[in-house]
């Protein structure tokens, strides 16, 4: 979710993904070029292209979440204005109230929050930072209860200028001269996961602070069991762990998942951000500038040996993996499943398939990469949860390549298949898993436009793919699918496996929406936003499905939201009948922070949103500020409103005024 911007200093600053981030080498077809031999290129340029043409080509496609001649949309809340401003904004009818921030206290003895003298062992008692992921899980377990349950909640990376006082924002050049050791393992213990109980009483959540389930996963303390077949290679081999077996830690967890059984998923995303140190003579050299290792963010290189490759050459194998938590067990070891692939995953959603097996969906959150799924070799067991402890051990992973008649295939990533030989470096599968990009480059997979969130819908089971932008498309790639130079706004691709078989090999594609602004000539709609509803949204991102199965989906616009004139937010998008794209903007966060992490109760009278970073992308963009936010000069205070307080990520409950379903 969260992408390199082209100075030195680590954090997203446009909608562009990280210059120092090697694109893709491979020359696999890209997306567009594929949509581009399927559709004639000649509609897009024509500038005039119609609804009914779109439609011909596949199915009710809309510009930018709006379609022409809808009959209205199905969602029954009131729209809310575009805009950006320091607070945020929920649809008439609705409250949403600030649940946890960031420092809040998760057991009886927490320290209270004190934001100028924070240490690593209180932030371990607290809320970390950067809430992006939240899974719900009703209590008691099996339930299916709305008014009590454990959130699981990731916390994705830190922003050092806005975390400490009297700083800016840390440079590598200058080799983090103001970042203290201190400063960094607060930094560590603030990243990692947050397991919490909560109940609503008398139509108010609350955090139940004495709860035996309350719990904090960190990159600084939480040891990690490695399984599945990279499991004690010598590449996972690291100096502080000569057995492979184990590591310290998690980190860039962005969206993640629940499993049927109940367990939480982790994604590592950016986890080359992390790493220090020359590595032109490293045995994993070659590895390592596939994915962008060593990209040098953080100041962690400095103080910590396991993030400085040159004190332990293969560390950055133990990251980039899912891992999954019990929840209902605060003392089980986390365990990173390499058998669902290394690479920059951007969340872990699950479906059981009609034979039994769990098949497990996963972007990888970089322009011009690609999209995988897992499919278990077990079959999930209801009525033996000790029976599903170890599906994600074995099984195959896939990636997809798009074809031009409108089919996809799923390819596997099995060792000794096709050119996943030793001649080509992959001796065995954990070769294939720690070289996952590596091995689907070989395999021809299709280059996308920034994979994000992969979502199932459990009601029809088709597949939502939320394709964020690329600002890197060339000007000779403008398609039927990326009729833009540039895919600044992003797109959704749906998959619809045969019969519902998402083990299938075979599937087809088509498109939900085409996101941005239609008033722009280049997209040839005539829509103009200035006499008009608002409504079409950017930078699609994470998402969701409520209980009727309606799809909604949070932004992520980074600084361009400036492009857009609004904030990032909560959209419900039609994804059938004649309103199929349509789209409301339901909920707006403050200036500089996206959405993350939409999550319903099962009865949908609730639902959880992360809001992360609040006052850091596009501050010098907003009216009146025009300058970067720091901890002492910050474009809102949100949600304290306190001149002694940060600007602090928070998770938000949104309930409806008369208590009833969301939406509805």
């Amino acid at each position: 979710m969260r992408e390199k911007d082209s100075s030195p200093s680590r954090g997203k600053l446009t909608y562009e993904a990280s210059e120092d981030i090697p694109v893709n080498p491979t020359s696999n077809a890209t997306f567009g070029e594929i949509v581009q031999r399927r559709f004639n290129r000649r509609e897009v340029l024509r500038g005039t292209l119609a609804v009914t043409a779109m439609g011909a080509i596949a199915g009710p496609i809309a510009f930018g979440g709006r379609q022409a001649k809808a009959n209205g949309p199905a969602f029954t809340f009131t729209e809310i204005e575009h805009g950006v401003d320091t607070t945020h904004h929920v649809a008439p009818g609705y409250k949403a109230e600030v649940l946890l921030r960031w420092g809040d206290p998760l057991f009886p003895d927490s320290p209270a929050f004190d934001p100028r003298n924070q240490s690593a062992a209180a932030q371990l008692k607290q809320f970390g930072y950067n809430n992006d992921y939240i899974g719900f899980l009703p209590l008691p377990e099996g339930s299916g209860a709305s008014d009590r349950g454990l959130l699981c909640v990731n916390h994705e990376y830190t922003n050092e200028e806005l975390m400490f006082p009297g700083i800016e924002r840390q440079d590598r050049d200058r080799e983090f001269a103001d970042m203290t050791k201190e400063m960094v393992e607060v930094e560590m213990a603030a990243h990692g996961g947050t397991v919490v109980e909560v109940r609503k009483s008398g139509g108010t959540w609350a955090v139940v602070l004495d709860s035996q389930y309350n719990r904090r996963i960190s990159a600084y303390e939480t040891p990690i069991k490695i399984s599945g077949p990279a499991a004690g290679h010598d590449r996972m081999k690291s100096a502080q762990f000569a057995s492979g077996n184990y590591t310290i830690g998690t980190i860039n967890n962005c969206a993640g998942g629940m499993t049927p059984w109940g367990t939480y998923l982790m994604a590592e995303e950016n986890f080359h951000g992390y790493f220090w140190g020359d590595i032109a003579n490293n045995p994993e050299k070659v590895n390592y500038e596939r994915y962008g290792v060593p990209g040098q963010w953080y100041a962690w290189g400095k103080y910590v040996d396991r993030f400085n490759l040159e004190k332990d050459p293969r560390s950055a194998n133990q990251f980039g993996w899912i891992v999954e938590v019990d929840p209902l067990d605060p003392n089980a070891t986390p365990i990173k499943r390499t058998a669902l692939g290394r690479f920059k995953h951007e969340g872990a959603e699950t479906i059981v398939n009609g034979d039994g097996r769990v098949v497990i969906y996963s972007g990888d959150d970089q322009r011009f990469d690609y999209l995988y799924k897992f499919v278990t070799e077990g079959r999930y067991d209801p009525g033996n949860k000790a029976a599903n402890r170890d599906l994600l051990d074995k099984g195959t992973l896939y990636v997809a390549r798009f074809d031009d008649d409108g089919s996809a295939t799923w390819l596997p990533l099995v060792h000794g298949k096709g050119p996943l030989t030793a001649a080509n470096g992959f001796k065995s599968q954990a070769d294939v898993v720690i070289e996952t990009r590596r091995a689907a480059d070989l395999l021809g997979a299709t280059p996308m436009d920034r994979p994000e969130d992969v979502q199932p819908n459990p009601r029809n089971g088709k597949v939502y793919v939320m394709l964020t932008n690329n600002s890197k498309r060339k000007a000779d790639q403008v398609n039927a699918a990326n009729p833009r130079p540039e895919n600044l706004f992003g797109h959704i691709v749906e998959l619809t496996p045969p019969d519902g078989d998402h083990a299938a090999e075979k599937v087809t594609w088509d498109f939900l929406v085409k996101c941005g602004d239609p008033s722009k000539a280049e997209v040839g709609a005539t829509w103009n936003p200035k006499t008009s509803e608002h409504g079409w949204f950017a930078a699609p991102d994470n998402c969701t499905f409520d209980s009727l199965g309606r799809l909604w989906i949070s932004t992520d616009q980074g600084s361009a939201w400036s492009l857009s004139g609004t904030a990032d937010g909560l959209f419900g998008i039609e994804t059938e009948g004649e309103t199929r794209a349509y789209s409301k903007m339901f909920f707006r966060v403050p200036v500089g922070a996206e959405l993350c992490g939409p999550i319903f109760t099962p009865d949908d009278r609730s639902l959880f949103l992360a809001v992360q970073h609040p006052a850091s992308d596009g501050t010098k963009e907003f009216p009146g500020f025009e300058r970067r936010s720091t901890f002492d000069d910050a474009a809102t205070r949100w949600p304290d409103f306190k001149d002694d307080m940060p600007p602090r990520p928070s998770v938000v409950v949104v309930t409806k005024d008369d208590g009833g379903p969301i939406a509805t």
